[in-house]
């Protein structure tokens, strides 16, 4: 009871607080413009006033409010960046220069908590663990090691190194995190509610989806699977570098890996002193993209400059695997033919391609998609190649074809954000940049090698165990199925039997009943032509009626019994 009380009351402090903050930054007048329900208006001027003055530059201020309410909003407006499909160009773009730079804990702290991991192993396993961090995010924060001798790993080179980073989870994070997630998920529930356009960009579903990334975050062992996952797919590749995990020393909350140095790739200038070839490093880096994305099904989606780094050797190094993304062979394979379809012109191929993959909804008029997806590539060919930003072209042509009622696709969105990236970093370091030299022979030799024998044969051998294993079953599931067709057959025959009993009776019906109006229409012809000289004669009406009556009575009745048996 307690603890409820407490997390209210927290709660509500939180509230009040951002009530500050929004006032602060003028964001009222960013809620005013929202087409909301006037209820929800009347209780935003009853907790927040009305605006004081207009909303100048509405993606800083946003960014600002973010980064003084704190870690668990900064990784929030993060997330929300990789989302263009939910926000205006404006705002997503100062979203993603949200700084995830938060003051360390205390020095003397950190080791403690690293100590409290390993117990009584922390001085065999390490000779020195720096007190000042090397970094400090929202999460957790970074410090340099050294291992004792006999602990380290050999690197790619074959090389042991003893230098290692730990990373170390902040102590009460989780926390913090629930009870600003609580107060999202009330600020979000009201803005689903009275919200005209609630239903369609379902804030709820945002949170939830916010709430599930945050939390795989406080398990770092989430983060070193990643980093593994990726340092395999490239051990056969010279053009990246991952850091080793070392698996041994990583905890939930603590993990251990191989200390890195290298160039950050922003200094550009730096770069060029050391004698690095740009040109390569810059199309190194669209294909490291590539490779993950159709080779690997598996994506670093947070390669902004400042987690990518540069080796001596001139090698790409990344770091920070908390984002990543996943394709199935589905998306892959028409992401592909849309990519290719935008590199040719072919815009009915990329239509084609959306529909196929249930990107869009299947009445969509194909002709009318394809006219929206030309209306935004085709400007583009006006202008020289080298000035053609593709990752931009794509994130426009998402937002243009949003009026189709395209349902969200994260994975896309997320992978058209890391392109955005890469291709952006890639035209820094090196202006020429022609994403088409190297991307379009990537993806047409990708396509070819898809439907080529070789992939027929080696999917036949990645299936073949579970198709060995269903072999010695297969007799008996045949036998089921037969049994289950003789089954259906049978009752199928009987239901056969019965329509068709049912259809005789009632031709049966319907011939006694003509027949039974037959007879009756006749009787009444008898009464009319034996009378029709006479018919206006009272007293030979009377005779024709009894002459006639008979026969109509007869087969009146007749009809009557027939209709009672139906």
């Amino acid at each position: 009871m307690d603890k409820a009380i407490d997390n209210r009351r927290a709660s509500i402090g939180r509230l009040l607080q951002i009530r500050r903050v929004v006032r602060k930054y003028q964001l009222v007048a960013l809620l005013e413009q929202l087409n909301l329900s006037q209820k929800a208006r009347w209780t935003i001027r009853l907790l927040l006033g009305r605006a004081d003055q207009p909303l100048t530059d509405r993606g800083r201020n946003i960014r600002q409010a973010l980064e003084e309410l704190g870690p668990v909003f900064i990784k929030f407006g993060q997330a929300l960046s990789t989302r263009p499909d939910l926000l205006p160009a404006d705002i997503a773009m100062q979203l993603t220069k949200l700084q995830d730079d938060v003051p360390p804990i205390e020095g003397q702290q950190a080791i403690e908590i690293i100590r409290a991991a390993y117990n009584s192993e922390f001085d065999q396993i390490f000779e020195s663990v720096d007190a000042t961090p090397m970094a400090s995010a929202s999460v957790a924060q970074v410090h340099a090691a050294t291992l004792r001798k006999g602990n380290a790993l050999p690197g790619k080179n074959g090389v042991a190194s003893r230098e290692v980073i730990v990373k170390v989870l902040r102590p009460g994070i989780e926390a913090v995190i629930d009870s600003d997630l609580s107060v999202m998920y009330r600020l979000a529930g009201l803005l689903q509610k009275h919200w005209a356009r609630g239903e369609q960009f379902k804030p709820l579903d945002i949170i939830r989806e916010y709430d599930h990334t945050i939390h795989d975050e406080l398990d770092l062992r989430t983060e070193a699977a990643n980093c593994a996952r990726m340092g395999a797919n490239f051990a056969d590749r010279d053009i990246i570098y991952v850091p080793l995990v070392y698996w041994d020393y990583t905890h939930w909350n603590v993990t251990v890996m191989e200390r890195i140095y290298g160039t950050s790739i922003r200094e550009f200038d730096r770069l060029r002193e050391l004698g690095h070839d740009l040109a390569q490093l810059a199309n190194d880096g669209v294909e490291v993209f590539f490779k993950q994305a159709f080779e690997d099904n598996f994506f670093h989606a947070d390669m902004h400059p400042g987690n990518i780094f540069v080796s001596e050797q001139g090698k790409w190094i990344a770091v920070d695997f908390g984002i990543m993304g996943t394709l199935n062979e589905q998306d892959k394979q028409y992401l592909g033919e849309m990519l290719l379809g935008f590199f040719n012109r072919d815009y009915r191929s990329i239509a084609d391609a959306h529909l196929r993959a249930q990107w869009v909804p299947s009445h969509t008029r194909v002709e009318e998609f394809e006219t929206a997806i030309r209306t935004v590539c085709e400007p583009i060919f006006a202008k020289p190649i080298s000035e053609i930003s593709f990752g931009k072209v794509l994130l426009q042509l998402f937002q243009t074809v949003r009026r189709f009622e395209i349902p969200v696709q994260p994975q896309l969105v997320l992978l058209y954000k890391t392109l955005l990236n890469i291709e952006g970093l890639g035209r820094q370091l090196y202006p020429q940049l022609n994403l088409w030299d190297t991307a379009k022979p990537f993806l047409e030799k990708w396509m070819a090698d898809q439907h080529s024998p070789q992939a027929l044969l080696n999917d036949f051998k990645r299936d073949w165990p579970r198709w060995r294993a269903l072999l010695p079953k297969l007799p008996q599931m045949l036998e089921q199925f037969a049994e289950q067709q003789g089954d259906s057959a049978k009752e199928l025959e009987q239901l056969k039997q019965r329509i068709a009993a049912s259809a005789e009776r009632t031709q049966h019906h319907q011939t006694q009943r003509c027949v039974g109006l037959i007879v009756s229409g006749a009787g009444l012809t008898v009464l009319l032509l034996s009378h029709w000289q006479v018919l206006g004669s009272g007293s030979a009406l009377a005779a024709g009626l009894i002459y006639s009556a008979p026969w109509a009575l007869a087969g009146g009745l007749l009809w009557a019994a027939l209709h009672n048996r139906r």
